[in-house]
Order: structure tokens, then sequence, then C-alpha cells
């Protein structure tokens, strides 16, 4: 067991207190968190991601380039800037990034304007000029899909495609991945319908590389999906709520995650303010519900697992707050600890080690 992990945060700083990107540490025995520092001043970097040798950070930016860069210094927690190119205009920010596995194409998903970006990133860590696609459509829910709303980038495992969440158009698109030229076209089949008003949101492979998850924001439920590793399609398997039967207030889903172990996999409630637990199936995919723990704040907007597995840290949108699970490897239950952080309007949780 690691002695301690370093965590990265993203935050909002439209509120006021947040000032942009922390850095936190996590005891690997106990669980406890340090205090936080602030790693990186930042405008509204709610999504941050690493490139694969952990050297650099990305976090989602209002701005044409749509992301900015900084060199990792893991021994302090600091990020430090790199050079961006300089723009007087603001613009709509991605709201989620992915680095793909040569590390030389950062790929966004612009949720406001409805567009996925492939964005060159140099030898330096620097980025080059996004290189963007628009969706086009709508679905069924009259305000939250009125137009396209692309919600998250995947890259697959084997780095040929890249899976873009769509919530506004109830689509999950695949595209073939050009990483060396920072390039995206559409696949074949070019998406997969989701059901009508699901909103698919966030989405996660399987360890196996052959089932894949969706958390659908608008249903509150997570589905299952066959993945065709030739092609890169995807075929709907399985269907889920992620809230208590006979629940019926005001909530949605927000993040999925796969353990480490690759045996279970989680989202997240937030209005319910919980984090669902499923059993994956390993000779199908196929998944069976485990519990739905309380997240121990409000709106649980992300959460991510320590890459042992020994620990579940959730980040609370509505409120200062990272709370703190034990994870049983075996069950796939969840013990909330008494540690706890407090983070404001922290909205991403990045582990670094």
């Amino acid at each position: 067991m690691a002695s301690s992990h370093l965590i990265y945060l993203g935050t909002y700083t439209r509120s006021g207190s947040s000032k942009g990107i922390y850095s936190i540490r996590l005891d690997g025995e106990s669980g406890a968190l340090g205090a936080p520092i602030l790693a990186a001043a930042a405008i509204d970097p709610a999504w941050i991601t690493f490139s694969p040798d952990r050297k650099f950070l990305f976090a989602i930016h209002p701005s044409p380039g749509q992301a900015i860069a900084f060199n990792v210094d893991a021994p302090t927690g600091r990020l430090i800037p790199l050079p961006s190119p300089a723009s007087p205009t603001h613009a709509a920010p991605p709201s989620h990034l992915a680095v793909d596995a040569t590390g030389r194409t950062l790929l966004a998903a612009n949720y406001a304007e409805g567009y996925v970006s492939a964005i060159p990133i140099h030898v330096d860590g620097t980025l080059g000029v996004p290189r963007s696609l628009k969706h086009e459509g709508r679905s069924v829910h009259p305000t939250r899909q009125d137009k396209p709303h692309v919600h998250s980038v995947t890259v697959s495992p084997d780095n040929r495609f890249v899976i873009v969440a769509d919530l506004g158009t109830d689509k999950i698109y695949t595209y073939a991945l050009d990483s060396a030229a920072a390039r995206l076209t559409p696949g074949g089949p070019p998406f997969v319908a989701a059901a009508a008003g699901a909103g698919p949101r966030h989405f996660k492979f399987g360890a196996d590389g052959r089932h894949a998850y969706a958390i659908n924001e608008l249903a509150n439920t997570l589905t299952a999906y066959d993945y065709d590793v030739d092609r890169g399609a995807l075929a709907s398997r399985q269907s889920l709520s992620t809230l208590p039967a006979g629940y019926a207030g005001p909530t949605t889903t927000a993040e999925v995650r796969v353990h480490p172990n690759g045996r279970f996999v989680y989202g997240s409630n937030r209005g319910h303010d919980s984090i669902a637990v499923f059993r994956i199936n390993a000779a199908n995919g196929a998944l069976t519900p485990v519990e739905i723990v309380p997240s121990g704040g409000k709106t649980p907007r992300n959460f991510a697992f320590s890459p042992d597995g020994n620990w579940l840290v959730c980040a609370h949108q509505g409120e200062d707050l990272l709370t703190v699970f034990r994870v049983d490897a075996t069950t796939g239950r969840l013990t909330r600890t008494p540690h706890s952080a407090p983070v404001p309007t922290c909205v991403c949780v990045l582990f670094y080690d």
C-alpha cells in the first residue's frame, strides 16, 4: 500500500472562493487527507487530466484554445503554467478532456457549443490549434436536449477510437483517431442511439476492453455496452437505474468509474446525493446492483479511485467538501471514513499516484 497519494482537484472559480487547481495528499494507510494547497491559479478549471507520462496536466479553459497546460512538480504538488496562445476573446470552455496513449493529442468535449475537438500536444507540453467537428440534432427533452451537448471524450484501450457521449442528441459517437495528426474522422457506424431522453454523460471501458458503461444524466441510468474492438462500434446490452426503487425526487447522475480491479462499476447521483455500486459479470459485462450509499455531501459531481483501488475520494459541487471511502475490493462495497477536507466548489478528482 502506498504511503500517500497525491491528488489534483479541479474546481469552479466563478463562486469567488476557489482560485484554481488544488492539490492534496491522501494517507495510504488511514485515508486521512492533508490540507489542500493551491497548485495553480486558473479560471474555472473544472476538468483536468494528465499526459500519459504524468509530466503535464491539462485543464479546460474559456478561450478558443479550449485548454491550458502545466508542468507537474509532484514533490511540491505545484503546477507550473506553460505558454499558451494569447487570446483576447473568451469562449465557452469544454466540459471534459482526455489525452491519447501517445501523448500527442488532447481531446475536448464542448457541451455548450456541441462539438468535439482534437488538439495537438507538442513535445514540450504546449498545445496547438484545435480541430473541431460539430454535432447536429436534438432529442426529446425540451430544454436539456434542444441542441447537441457533447459531454465527454473517452479514448479506446487500443488508442484507435474516441468515444463521444452527446447528452443533447441521445447518441454516443465513435470517431477514428489519428493521433500523429491530431485528427478525428467519423467511425463506421458513426454512433449508437441511447434511449430517448437518457442523456448520456460520461463513459468508461471495462477492464477487458470489450465492454463499456455509460451513465445517463437525465434518465438516472447506467447502460452496459458490448464493444466491437475492430470497428469501434457499440451495442447496448442492459440499462439499470442508479437510484433506489420508489425514489422520485429531483436528481441527475454525474460520474461513472470502473474499479481498478475491473470487477465493479460506480455511478454518482446528484440530488439523491449517493454513489451506486454494481458488480460486473466477467463473462459478458452485464451488471448486478450491489448497493447505493450516501456520498456524504451535496451534489457529488465527481469521484475517483486511488490507483491501488483501496480508496474512493468524492468531490461535492454543492458544498466545499471532499469525502473519503474505504473500498472492499472483494465485494465492491464502500465504507465511509471520518476523513474529509474543505475544497471550494470541487468538481474533478485526479490521482497522480
